[in-house]
């Protein structure tokens, strides 16, 4: 992987402005610079407002945020506090420039989460399944990826001296926090016991790829879940009695991890508070993603805290840093049909977004918020004003009735578990069932979904929304291949090709 970073390629340098706050910071050319999406990218970046240059840049990832789970979260939060949620602002509605992202494929004209993270980190648009990799990688081969490694801006943050930090609320190996430091053709591939015996030589998993990660001195922080991953199999987890680590190798990747110099591990909230200020933390809270902001004890940290923690962590670095905060469990709320959960999730992740604008200067940070793909919640009929978001669809207090002479909801899906018609082979209801004395506010209600998809419900296809602020920020504008993004954000950290 290390002779990746040394191929030297050709593509117009990022020209940034003299009156910058940060320095000019020469890399080598990224791999990817030969990419075709990669060089689109750059030459769209040329059409955008230039601004100020950025000492350090965080970038927020919904994961599956959606305009319509944006709308929906800001209601559910201003009617929480008892307030008008229709003209309720979420902390990203304060952002002063948006655009909107297109966040098709290589292959798909509705992508998951691997290829839509690359294109935020990278700068390339990649097949499904695809993390790190630029657009000509083979889907789930291990055969050729060597030859499209493509290199995150973390990647680059790192040679250029500068610290860099990931958190998530999924495990650190799922897709999106994975991106910013792995390179694989099949994202399962999280430990090596699912990677195919064949392929293990050349293709390492996910978590190995993370201890084993060569940039500079690696990330001064990484939070979020997954410890399975990196324990193996005969070693048993520090929390949870009874379940042990996935890997085959017999290695203890955490294990590894501590046993660096100034390089600690944390797995609950007080160690967390605990840890060295100036430690390499690792913290992983939970064999796998970690709970619903609802659903969560005191000992594992809320999003809000282990943003504000990475974020005192990073500043204590001399060069600026570059982080990543995802809300990943947004997504897996979506999956279940459970749109009640989904904007909790969406609340915690604005309410992480707060605390970053409080802890750093609009002077010197870029402070990107977006999505990586979205949903199929909807939001629809024609509510009175004030009508509960999670409640039945209302007018004048009285549920409106469906043709079917059945009220419904305001928000529902276009598939997945609550589908109106089981999957063949069930018997199918005489008639939609009757939501009138159904508690559709319960946070583990289910929204009636019209397609009973496999596997639960499905992504969305349709553009979603970048929120930007801080120098560098001005560049956010019209509607942009998702890409770009990876561009706004090396542009505005001075980033040129040696």
């Amino acid at each position: 992987m290390n002779s990746a970073w040394k191929f030297l390629l050709l593509v117009p340098a990022f020209v940034v402005c003299a009156c910058a706050t940060a320095p000019e910071r020469t890399v080598s050319r990224p791999p990817q610079s030969d990419d075709p999406y990669f060089q689109a990218g750059a030459a769209r970046l040329a059409t955008l407002p230039q601004g100020e240059r950025a000492r350090n840049v965080i970038i927020f990832v919904g994961d599956g945020m959606g305009v319509t789970t944006v709308t929906a979260a800001r209601i559910f939060a201003g009617q929480r506090q008892g307030l008008d949620g229709e003209s309720y602002q979420l902390t990203m509605d304060t952002f002063p420039h948006t655009a909107l992202s297109r966040t098709y494929g290589v292959d798909a004209q509705i992508s998951d989460s691997a290829p839509t993270a690359t294109a935020l980190t990278n700068g390339v648009k990649a097949g499904n399944f695809v993390i790190g990799l630029s657009s000509g990688a083979t889907v789930r081969e291990c055969a050729d990826w060597q030859a499209h490694v493509s290199q995150s801006v973390f990647e680059m943050a790192e040679a250029a001296g500068l610290a860099t930090g990931v958190v998530s609320t999924a495990r650190l190996t799922h897709a999106t926090p994975a991106s910013t430091y792995a390179h694989t053709p099949n994202r399962m591939w999280e430990n090596d016991a699912i990677v195919p015996s064949a392929d293990r030589a050349s293709c390492h998993d996910i978590a190995r790829q993370f201890i084993e990660w060569p940039a500079g001195d690696g990330f001064e922080i990484a939070l979020g879940g997954g410890r399975t991953n990196f324990l193996p199999a005969a070693e048993a987890d520090p929390e949870d009695n009874g379940v042990h680590g996935a890997r085959a190798d017999g290695r203890n990747l955490i294990g590894e991890w501590t046993a660096r110099p100034d390089h600690t591990f944390v797995w609950n909230t007080e160690q967390l508070r605990a840890a060295a200020p100036d430690a390499h933390i690792l913290g992983l809270f939970s064999v796998s993603d970690m709970a619903f902001e609802s659903e969560r004890a005191d000992n594992e940290p809320s999003l809000t805290e282990m943003t504000s923690a990475a974020i005192r962590r990073l500043q204590r670095e001399p060069n600026g840093y570059v982080l990543m905060v995802e809300g990943g469990r947004i997504d897996h709320a979506h999956h279940a049909g459970n749109a009640g959960q989904a904007l909790s999730e969406t609340v915690a992740f604005d309410d992480a977004i707060r605390a970053a604008l409080e802890m750093t200067s609009r002077d010197d940070t870029l402070i990107i918020v977006t999505a990586d793909h979205s949903h199929t919640l909807t939001m629809s009929g024609y509510a009175e004003r004030g009508t509960p978001i999670l409640g039945l669809s209302t007018m004048n207090g009285t549920p409106v009735p469906a043709a079917d002479g059945l009220p419904y909801t305001t928000l529902g899906y276009a598939n997945g578990p609550g589908a109106v018609y089981p999957p063949r082979g069930r018997e199918a209801p005489a008639a939609r069932p009757d939501l009138t004395d159904v508690d559709t506010q319960a946070m583990d209600f289910h929204q009636q979904a019209l397609v009973p998809t496999m596997g639960g419900e499905t992504h969305g296809g349709e553009d979603v929304a970048i929120y930007a602020w801080g120098p560098g920020a001005e560049a956010v504008a019209g509607t942009l291949e998702q890409n770009v993004v990876f561009h706004i954000m090396a542009r505005a950290l001075g980033f040129s090709w040696r």
